[in-house]
């Protein structure tokens, strides 16, 4: 065990053990904000998270890390040894949280069966978009959904670098600028080429459609082979370019593919720029809901690798005007800060779906407590919290 660890554990109830796999971008920021909100999460659980043990390339034993942690957060990236690390974690009845979109979509079956068959949670929201929720979304407010259509931009270094090249930069030199601010690794290729999207994009078809979709059933086309003056002439027309991502039922199968396409200024996610990715659900029931975050670079994907202290709220409302106001008016009052908010009609009745910037729950329960006393509100309204079972 760390020194952190044990100074963390000296006193009262044991610290909440963190055994991390990968210490590069991703895993050494999500080190940094694991400490800077470890307080915080142990007010909520009473249990404060440490870093018990990393293993990097040159550092670090899997066994010993394995035997002193509760929960194994893998950053690690490609295939094996991952792969091997992460059955061998289930099998011992360690709780995963885990990144590795190419894995998930290479052996996303297997390492699910092996949770169901050892009875532990195998996370994976930073795997997809960055920081935006889309798979709590899927797995739990919409899990009983039939999901028509899942499409979006799910690659934040290829978006910046469209952003770029509208502003007038060449593929070069948006590349360049990317990769300088984090925003792209040293060896861009994943990104540029569609890969990434697409191992995304697999992942959410198989949540989204509860059918196993394999990385290479996906086509894909990236962003290499895009020229400057495309851009130019496309601003012309009033058109932006974005790499989508696109996962439908078609003709009683599935369609899941990635290819650069034009938008015009009026589609939701022509407005998605820099390193931003928006994804966007559609299903009968529910019209369409739309969620938008950061998506490149360290931070995000660690922010919700941790699960960080933000809550996505829902809320069956009367169609009527005000309603909004009304709500948003109340969480203020409570101090509950909303980071985004979609509103959808649906006849006689609506949906808000709302995100919050970091909260005490405290807070949030005081403020859905007098939300829920609202005539217009049809229903209880339902929190889903990002910090999951893993830290309990």
């Amino acid at each position: 065990m760390s020194a952190s660890a044990q100074a963390a554990g000296g006193g009262g109830v044991a610290p909440f053990r963190v055994g991390l796999l990968g210490h590069g971008t991703v895993g050494s920021a999500f080190a940094r904000l694991l400490d800077e909100r470890a307080a915080e999460i142990e007010r909520f659980n009473g249990r404060r998270p440490v870093i018990s043990g990393v293993l990097t390339r040159t550092r670090g034993d899997f066994e010993e890390i394995l035997a002193g942690a509760d929960l194994l957060v893998e950053l690690i990236g490609g295939v094996e040894p991952a792969r091997e690390y992460l059955l061998a974690a289930m099998r011992a009845g360690r709780h995963i949280v885990s990144a590795n979109k190419l894995l998930l979509s290479l052996h996303g079956e297997e390492l699910f069966e092996t949770a169901r068959a050892h009875d532990v949670r195998l996370r994976f929201e930073a795997a997809v978009a960055g920081a935006v929720p889309v798979v709590r979304v899927l797995e739990e407010s919409l899990s009983a959904t039939p999901i028509e259509r899942i499409h979006g931009i799910v690659n934040g270094t290829t978006n910046f670098i469209l952003t770029e090249m509208t502003a007038g930069a060449t593929y070069a030199e948006a590349l360049a600028e990317a990769q300088r601010r984090g925003f792209a690794e040293a060896d861009p290729s994943d990104d540029v080429s569609g890969r990434d999207a697409a191992a995304k994009m697999a992942i959410l078809a198989r949540l989204a459609f509860g059918r196993p979709v394999h990385l290479d059933e996906v086509r894909y086309e990236g962003i290499e082979h895009l020229h400057g003056d495309d851009l130019e002439y496309a601003r012309e027309l009033g058109l932006g370019l974005k790499l989508i991502g696109t996962a439908e039922r078609r003709d009683g199968g599935l369609s899941v593919r990635v290819h650069p396409a034009f938008l015009y200024a009026g589609h939701p996610l022509a407005s998605v720029v820099g390193p931003f990715n928006a994804v966007t659900v559609e299903a009968e029931a529910i019209t369409e809901i739309t969620l938008s975050g950061p998506g490149a670079g360290g931070r995000p994907p660690a922010r919700a690798a941790l699960g960080d202290l933000a809550y996505y709220l829902h809320l069956d409302v009367a169609d009527r005007p005000g309603v909004l106001a009304a709500v948003t008016g109340v969480l203020g009052d409570e101090e509950v800060s909303i980071k985004s908010v979609v509103q959808r009609g649906m006849g006689e009745s609506a949906r808000l779906v709302m995100v919050t910037h970091p909260v005490l729950e405290a807070q949030l329960r005081t403020a859905l407590a007098r939300v829920a006393e609202f005539e217009f509100v049809r229903a209880a309204p339902r929190m889903i919290r990002v910090i999951e079972e893993e830290w309990v």
